[in-house]
């Protein structure tokens, strides 16, 4: 096709065998999209496309990932906001006639095939690559990832494991947890030996194999291409689909006393009500 559809925070120029997505930086472009700069998207990565009315007088299209595809999208495992999804273009209304012309365009070009891909057909952002924890400095040079625990936020268990070094070929994957839910971390995985039962993982401010995020620190744009620059080198290293754990279900007990901290944070004027019921309901989701 080689044409170009502008819309807000992004241009989608169309090729014959891929979508090359630029990303705006302007002030008001998500900082996500300014962080990812620009990406190729191959045809044989979009298993379809949509074209949705938005907000306030815009449509939506939607080119929808492959599964397996895209480390990033991999690695954010559904927990990205509609605002900073890098598949979404938002268009102005007046502009839907040409966005159904490039939506049937593409559709066209899409092979009939929806299984999963078996290697990752998007580029992931490039090493090297570090962001500041709470508890610590992330830091991937593309073939190690390593944490040193900061003094101010590290728990004792960490000071006690002392810094950490991950070669990715010692890695089975990642788990990221968003910063802008409650106890936002990211984990990094072992790759355990063959027929080993893989140990329970504690609590990420107290995993030598974590760093724990909070208010300003690992925040989206930087914490999340992290994740998807070592999944990407976890695959390639090992030659298979990286892990991607979800988060284990906790004791009862322990959100029952979580929810009891949150609640005197709540009296004493150190959460709103609205973070209140918002973090509350996050915890009550994980029993």
């Amino acid at each position: 096709m080689g044409d170009v559809l502008a819309g807000f925070h992004a241009a989608w120029e169309f090729e014959s065998d891929s979508v090359l997505i630029r990303f705006e930086r302007g002030i008001r472009s998500p900082k996500l999209f300014q962080a990812l700069g620009e990406r190729r998207v191959p045809l044989e990565a979009i298993a379809g496309v949509t074209l949705t009315p938005g907000k306030r007088g815009t449509v939506v299209l939607h080119a929808v990932p492959r599964a397996g595809a895209d480390p990033l999208m991999e690695a954010a495992a559904g927990q990205l906001k509609d605002t900073c999804d890098p598949y979404r273009l938002v268009l102005p209304a007046e502009r839907e006639t040409l966005a159904e012309y490039y939506a049937d365009e593409l559709r066209a070009r899409l092979a009939d095939d929806d299984t999963p891909a078996e290697r990752y057909l998007v580029a992931p952002p490039e090493a090297p690559l570090q962001f500041k924890a709470y508890d610590g400095k992330a830091s991937f040079d593309g073939k190690r990832v390593s944490f040193r625990w900061s003094w101010t936020g590290a728990s004792s268990a960490k000071w006690k494991a002392g810094d950490q070094n991950f070669p990715v070929t010692g890695l089975s994957g990642v788990e990221w947890r968003s910063p802008e839910v409650f106890e936002g971390h990211l984990r990094l995985l072992p790759r355990e030996p063959a027929g080993a039962k893989p140990d329970q993982p504690g609590q990420p401010d107290q995993d030598p194999a974590a760093v724990v995020f909070g208010l300003g620190y690992g925040p989206v744009h930087e914490s999340l291409p992290f994740a998807a620059a070592v999944l990407a080198a976890v695959r390639s290293a090992g030659g298979g689909a990286p892990a991607l754990a979800s988060v284990p279900r906790r004791d009862p007990a322990d959100i029952a006393e979580r929810i009891r901290h949150l609640g005197e944070l709540h009296r004493a004027g150190l959460v709103t009500d609205s973070e209140f019921a918002t973090k509350k309901a996050e915890l009550l989701a994980e029993l």
